[in-house]
């Protein structure tokens, strides 16, 4: 197992590098960031200095050794618009975005899993079909759409729920969340059950897909032999063994909802990462865009490792190496 973890933060230090490269080329071909710093009317001397001082009048690889010596330090730069450090308003930013990622992986996985559940053991009922029909449905709404309607009707129509903003937030541990606050959960419904629709449809076809394999399996047909009850067969011994595939969507998509929530932050207004990624796209705020890719990036391969270590707890068959 150690030796699987070391060759696994190689790998991850491989793939950080790799991103940092693609990053810095990209944010080489995007305008020239020292007129995001300097007045307009500056004078070409002034403009020079800000050029020395952002290291832009070196080569191409010493600004890229420069670029790389300041993000293994965790210097990302300061925001040109925010004029703070762009690793702090990233940080700042990041709970709101857990917020609606979590409550929004909470929904998926207690809808999706028992639905798949029971449309795989059941594939030929109506209310099988009906599921997968829904699920279909899921997978093909936009986002942006789903999130308009959902504030058209319980915003606007039946003013049941705040359309934008995050609500009442609490500290805890030096964090401001407002999960623990009955406004901030008025708030943060409608965003999560957004985001989480496409999540829901996917996670529910695949735990389908792993139910119908593992049910035509011998040792289910052993266990309704020695008379276990039907809800043994399905979770004990069923889901159990078709969870594999299914972590390992759970946890990619995890990632994907981190790093897209951008549309869904933008439409509730909710103050998480996405929105200022949106924000900073539009000014052409560079330090905050890397600080967001290089976090994301970073975010999926930590999930990545984690899911493979997972692998091991439910299935003992499989070893790492």
């Amino acid at each position: 197992m150690l030796a699987y973890a070391i060759k696994r933060l190689v790998q991850m230090a491989i793939v950080l590098w790799a991103v940092s490269v693609i990053v810095f080329l990209m944010m080489s071909f995007t305008g020239d960031p020292v007129f995001m710093v300097i007045p307009i009317d500056s004078t070409d001397a002034e403009i020079e200095q800000a050029r020395r001082i952002l290291g832009l009048d070196r080569s191409m690889p010493e600004q890229y050794w420069l670029f790389l010596q300041n993000l293994v330090q965790g210097d990302f730069g300061r925001s040109y618009v925010f004029r703070q450090p762009a690793m702090d308003l990233i940080l700042e930013r990041l709970p709101a975005t857990l917020e609606i990622v979590i409550v929004a992986m909470l929904i998926a996985a207690f809808v999706a899993i028992p639905l798949g559940v029971y449309a795989g053991a059941n594939p030929g009922k109506p209310l099988s079909r009906l599921i997968m029909s829904g699920s279909l449905v899921g997978i093909s709404l936009p986002g942006f759409w789903v999130g308009m309607m959902l504030i058209f009707l319980f915003a606007v129509e039946w003013r049941l729920l705040p359309s934008s903003g995050r609500g009442d937030t609490v500290e805890v541990l030096g964090i401001e969340t407002s999960l623990l606050t009955w406004d901030g959960w008025t708030h943060v419904i409608l965003p999560s059950v957004t985001l989480s629709l496409g999540t829901l449809a996917i996670i529910l076809r695949i735990t389908r897909a792993g139910m119908m394999e593992v049910m035509r399996q011998d040792y289910i047909k052993f266990a309704r032999a020695k008379g276990a009850s039907r809800k043994d067969v399905l979770y004990g011994h069923g889901l159990r063994n078709a969870l594999i595939p299914v972590v390992t969507i759970f946890g990619l998509q995890i990632g994907d909802l981190i790093a897209f929530a951008t549309i869904t932050e933008t439409i509730f207004a909710w103050p998480g990462m996405g929105k200022l990624l949106v924000d900073s796209i539009y000014r052409a705020d560079r330090p905050v865009i890397v600080v967001y890719l290089m976090l994301v990036a970073l975010i999926f391969v930590v999930i990545n490792l984690v899911v493979d270590l997972v692998y091991t707890a439910i299935d003992p068959r499989i070893t790492v190496k």
